[in-house]
């Protein structure tokens, strides 16, 4: 549910008294800007600096007098005068730079803005100083325009005044796209948003909002780009050493969950291994887990996304290890013994070129040869699931599924799964993996007899909201289950 503030008087001037305070200098305020106007966020400051003829008196004379120099973030304190246009001296004259040599100066504490009062406010052994290094007290404005200014303040000078409670400058990356989640209030504002984004990330060149909460079957959803170029959202994303290339509109991507991907791949899959990723979109988990010289059986019904897995497949040389399939999530499953034999039959043995590092170990160490062989093993190692709304719903697709099946070793499932609670209940962590162990204990038919918790490891991957955890839970598929 959410909360909608209602503003009186006190509070809107608090919210005004708070933007102020967030830094020493703000813009200018405009709260009917609708069409972005750079040109508008000119603020002008008079100050004071002292112009040093001889350099090395600057830091002398700031270390000595620290409390009479500017300390503004984001503003340096030492200066270069040879932008003369900054600089106006009281004669009238241009200064000049004798033999090209740029001249700098200190700006003095914002509470000096005229020659006039810098000396009534420095004290005398400051004066004195300046006298003796032959330094000059000159007039100095400091124009600080839209390029000084960061994304929040600007948009806090633009936005109502009833939305600058939570000013959205949060977004996720991916390749060049910046992605937003606009709360309704803020839509009417999103093109004004965008652009504020899109200037001050260099990197980005889109920037697209969530229109909706409505997601289709392959968990994508509808966007409106809000800034920026929208010719193509195709991107490219790095990820764990690999090139990720896709539609962002197309297919399903979660910048988030980088760290997810690498946990499986490196805590759980071994060289040599069988993966089965049920649900993997472009992928993030295969991808990486075939440079590991990992075997994966990689499924996804999504057309776009299995499109853009053959294709990353490729672009990351992972061929003779990733084996990509569009199939249903259940007929994946129920057929992935036999995908494997039949891949297995086809290709047999993997042979690859040892790097050189690699290579020349080998043959200091053991004369070995510079090719290393992988046979396809006739035995699914995991199984990954990472939809995470209706993962657990798949699971009694393992029932029986090695019926008959002569391997020794059952493989283990991974499987992705959300566990909602309501806002008016505060779980424990124990208490939401009790809840997420039943799930599984249900769907598999079996009792905690079979499969009991502490034989699940729980992980929590993130928390989408502060109701709505994400989970990856991973065991060992039960004997009884799999050859029911």
């Amino acid at each position: 549910m959410r909360i909608r503030y209602i503003f009186n008087q006190s509070t809107r001037r608090q919210i005004m008294n708070s933007t102020l305070t967030t830094f020493k200098f703000q813009p200018p305020v405009n709260r009917d800007m609708r069409t972005l106007d750079r040109s508008f966020f000119v603020v002008k400051v008079p100050l004071c600096v002292v112009r040093f003829p001889d350099p090395k008196n600057i830091s002398l004379f700031s270390k000595e007098f620290k409390d009479y120099i500017l300390r503004v973030p984001r503003i340096p304190h030492v200066v270069k005068l040879s932008t003369l246009s900054e600089v106006t001296p009281q004669d009238g004259k241009t200064l000049a730079c004798d033999n090209k040599i740029v001249s700098k100066g200190v700006l003095l504490n914002d509470n000096i803005r005229t020659v006039q009062e810098a000396y009534k406010e420095l004290p005398q052994e400051a004066m004195d100083f300046l006298k003796n290094s032959e330094a000059e007290l000159l007039p100095y404005e400091k124009v600080l325009d839209y390029n000084f200014w960061k994304a929040e303040e600007i948009l806090r000078a633009v936005l109502p005044l009833d939305l600058l409670d939570e000013i959205p400058t949060g977004f996720t990356v991916t390749g060049h796209i910046a992605h937003l989640n606009l709360r309704e209030e803020f839509k009417p504002y999103d093109s004004l948003i965008g652009q504020v984004i899109l200037d001050k990330n260099n990197k980005i060149e889109t920037v697209v909002d969530k229109v909706s909460s409505i997601a289709t079957k392959f968990r994508t959803f509808p966007m409106k780009v809000i800034a920026g170029r929208d010719d193509s959202l195709v991107v490219e994303q790095r990820e764990s050493d690999c090139v990720f290339r896709f539609d962002f509109s197309k297919v399903y991507w979660n910048s988030r969950l980088h760290t997810e991907h690498d946990r499986l791949v490196s805590k759980y899959f071994q060289p040599g291994q069988v993966v089965c990723d049920v649900f993997a979109g472009v992928g993030p988990f295969a991808i990486p887990a075939g440079k590991k010289h990992v075997f994966v059986l990689a499924n996804d019904l999504n057309p776009e996304s299995f499109k853009y897995l053959q294709e990353n497949i490729k672009l990351n040389k992972v061929d003779p290890f990733v084996e990509p399939f569009d199939l249903d999530g259940a007929q994946f499953i129920q057929q992935s013994p036999q995908l494997l034999e039949k891949w297995a039959n086809r290709v047999g043995k993997v042979s690859i070129q040892l790097n050189k590092r690699k290579r020349q170990k080998k043959e200091d160490q053991h004369g070995a040869p510079s090719i290393k062989e992988f046979s396809i093993p006739l035995e699914i190692h995991h199984y990954v699931m990472n939809l995470p709304d209706s993962s657990i719903t798949f699971l009694h697709y393992f029932k029986g599924l090695f019926n008959g099946s002569c391997i020794k070793n059952l493989p283990w499932i991974h499987i992705h799964c959300f566990e909602k609670h309501g806002t008016d209940e505060e779980p424990t962590m124990d208490e939401l993996h009790e809840r997420v162990h039943k799930r599984i204990l249900r769907e598999l038919s079996v009792d905690d007899s079979t499969l009991p918790l502490n034989q699940i490891s729980i992980h929590l991957v993130r928390k989408v909201s502060p109701t709505k955890p994400m989970f990856c839970a991973s065991f060992q598929l039960p004997k009884s289950v799999a050859r029911n």
